[in-house]
């Protein structure tokens, strides 16, 4: 491939990543609070995910690896291509091509939450949190709207694209259980003082749907959150949803029994009926359903997610459909220590819950019902991936209490302090630890801290051939503070060798030897904002190592120019850095970087300061 438009087919994939997928994800959960009509949640999928994510799959075709590697992803795959076959014996369709849209639109689902998960996990938690932000604001105007024209009996369906309370109430109860997440794994009290008054009111919004389903839902949410985390906030959540439970039955009596079954049980029958003249291989994907169950018209949904699943593509898809959310809920117990991983598998729980007695469809384009099963589900697939690729921490972040803390570092060796205290220590067995102040609970480092980011990077750039400090622990500390401890590389800092170096020649060598690391970090994507002399080590066994990686990102292509330039003009505020590198050995620097570039890159790039 000609290199400008190797360069051009790299910016773009990078752009997709890093800004098309972030912004797409981000409306798909939450554009149905404030579109007027759900096609237009459609289109914004098709524009800013679902095609961008196709087109990055063109670009690099090798990313389908990983996927075909993920158990989750290959049984979507199975799922999908059985629906397809079953069009063999469905009902004739107006257009064969079309039927094969939304299979491909929901394949583009879990191809594009990995690229996501893969490049941009640091906006992750920020993206879920601004969608529960939109949630939260609009259900708090859609109930103010609602009690404004309240009568007895009446149902809030909910503004924006929303035209059904059984509908709408899934999206409600998606986001009560994202701030019920939030409030067990938070751990500054602003963020709690937050939360617990907005699940109050997405629950408030749900009970004001009248729609009984999701609060079996919630319960099982519920169930499983303190199941995986088995704490004293557990404790407290199982003890309010019991109290919260007493208080909607005496307060809202009439929303359990008022309906009845709401004719569940005759859908049900009817349904299984229909299910015993081809049980094995279902009516077909784009079969008709119509029951009759004498109110006057045909209902189009068995009201139950696997009655849905065995009517159309029979036991056979059944099978990896079923498949798919047991692994998904078994890895998420093994991989309970990520926060994300709980937050997802949750929402798949209370999917689970709400599909018992509510949907049918099998293949459908973005709506309500894809945050029941296919959001959660797409999110454990990514993160399940990520963590096979080692882009999320491998440690599990305990908390450190103040004894603890001073017993481990007592007789410590301040390496690197501030205003506030020590920043780095040496400890007594020869590990150091690196303690991060608290940062903004809104900010980057609020959401993603920076001791998690220092033991990711480290385990990314171990992947990629990149010698760097080895993790042994992560630590949350009792002032909001976070800490990682790590074994150092033993070596020299490369600034240290320049100075201490016993000729120009010898100076040289290394310069040039730094001009290819340096080159080779830049090929690989690695953009190292803190890049100084002092921040490289020139290791005992050879080669170079890095320090100090919290503040360093990984592009999913090789760094455009102007990045590369960033990171250049970075050093030159170093005098003495700038003087070796870009005026005594300019050549050196150039010699060593064109070795993995090119001789016209090296020369435009590095300029003497």
């Amino acid at each position: 491939m000609p290199c400008a438009l190797r360069n051009l087919s790299n910016r773009l994939f990078d752009f997709i990543c890093l800004w098309i997928l972030p912004t797409g994800y981000l409306l798909l959960l939450c554009a149905l609070f404030f579109l007027p009509e759900r096609s237009l949640l459609h289109k914004l999928y098709y524009g800013l995910f679902s095609i961008p994510t196709l087109i990055a799959l063109c670009i690099r075709p090798t990313k389908l690896k990983s996927l075909l590697r993920e158990p989750i992803f290959i049984a979507v795959l199975l799922f999908c291509i059985w629906a397809l076959i079953s069009l063999a014996w469905s009902p004739p369709v107006d257009s064969l091509p079309g039927e094969f849209k939304p299979p491909a639109h929901l394949l583009m689902l879990f191809v594009g939450c990995s690229l996501l998960v893969s490049y941009r996990l640091d906006v992750l938690r920020p993206l879920c949190f601004c969608a529960a932000m939109v949630a939260l604001v609009a259900s708090l105007f859609n109930l103010y709207t609602f009690s404004l024209a309240y009568t007895p009996g009446a149902r809030m369906i909910g503004g924006g694209a929303f035209d059904n309370p059984l509908l709408s109430s899934h999206v409600f109860g998606f986001f009560v259980v994202y701030w019920l997440w939030l409030s067990m794994s938070c751990q500054r009290m602003r963020v709690l003082l937050l939360s617990i008054p907005a699940m109050a009111v997405m629950f408030a919004a749900v009970l004001a749907t009248g729609s009984r389903t999701p609060l079996v839902a919630l319960t099982l949410a519920v169930a499983w959150i303190c199941f995986m985390y088995s704490n004293k906030r557990s404790l407290i959540l199982l003890t309010t949803m019991l109290t919260g439970a007493m208080a909607v039955l005496l307060m809202f009596p009439h929303m359990l029994g008022e309906r009845g079954d709401s004719y569940r049980l005759e859908i049900w029958a009817l349904v299984l009926n229909y299910i015993a003249e081809h049980p094995w291989i279902g009516h077909g994907f784009n079969a008709n359903l119509a029951v009759d169950v004498n109110i006057g018209y045909f209902l189009d949904e068995p009201h139950n997610f696997a009655l849905g699943v065995l009517y159309y593509v029979g036991i056979v898809g059944l099978v990896p459909w079923l498949f798919m959310q047991a692994w998904g809920l078994f890895k998420s117990w093994q991989l309970r220590s990520t926060p994300l991983v709980v937050l997802a598998s949750s929402w798949l729980v209370f999917g689970i819950g709400a599909g018992l007695t509510e949907g049918g469809g099998v293949l459908s384009r973005p709506k309500e019902h894809w945050f029941l099963l296919w959001i959660p589900l797409a999110l454990i697939a990514a993160l399940c991936i990520a963590q096979r690729a080692r882009r999320t921490p491998p440690h599990v972040m305990q908390t450190l209490a103040p004894a603890a803390l001073e017993q481990l570092t007592c007789d410590a060796r301040v390496i690197e302090s501030d205003g506030l205290g020590p920043k780095v220590m040496r400890l007594n067995d020869g590990s150091f630890l690196k303690l991060f102040r608290p940062r903004r609970w809104y900010t980057s480092g609020g959401f993603n801290p920076y001791s998690e980011r220092f033991a990711s990077n480290s385990e990314q750039l171990g992947e990629l051939g990149i010698v760097t400090p080895s993790i042994m622990d992560l630590y949350r500390l009792a002032d909001g503070s976070s800490a990682v401890r790590y074994q150092p590389l033993a070596g020299q800092t490369l600034r240290h060798c320049l100075q201490v170096a016993g000729s120009a020649d010898e100076r040289a060598k290394l310069v040039r030897a730094f001009g290819v690391y340096m080159a080779s970090l830049h090929e690989h994507g690695v953009y190292f904002r803190s890049l100084h002399l002092a921040n490289v080590l020139v290791l005992e066994s050879g080669g170079f190592g890095l320090i100090d990686l919290a503040d360093l990102r990984i592009y999913p292509s090789p760094l455009r120019s102007s990045l590369r330039q960033r990171n250049l003009r970075h050093m030159q505020r170093y005098t003495e850095d700038n003087q070796w590198l870009f005026h005594e050995h300019l050549d050196a620097l150039r010699s060593g970087y064109a070795q993995l570039t090119s001789a016209n890159q090296a020369q435009g790039l590095l300029k003497a300061a």
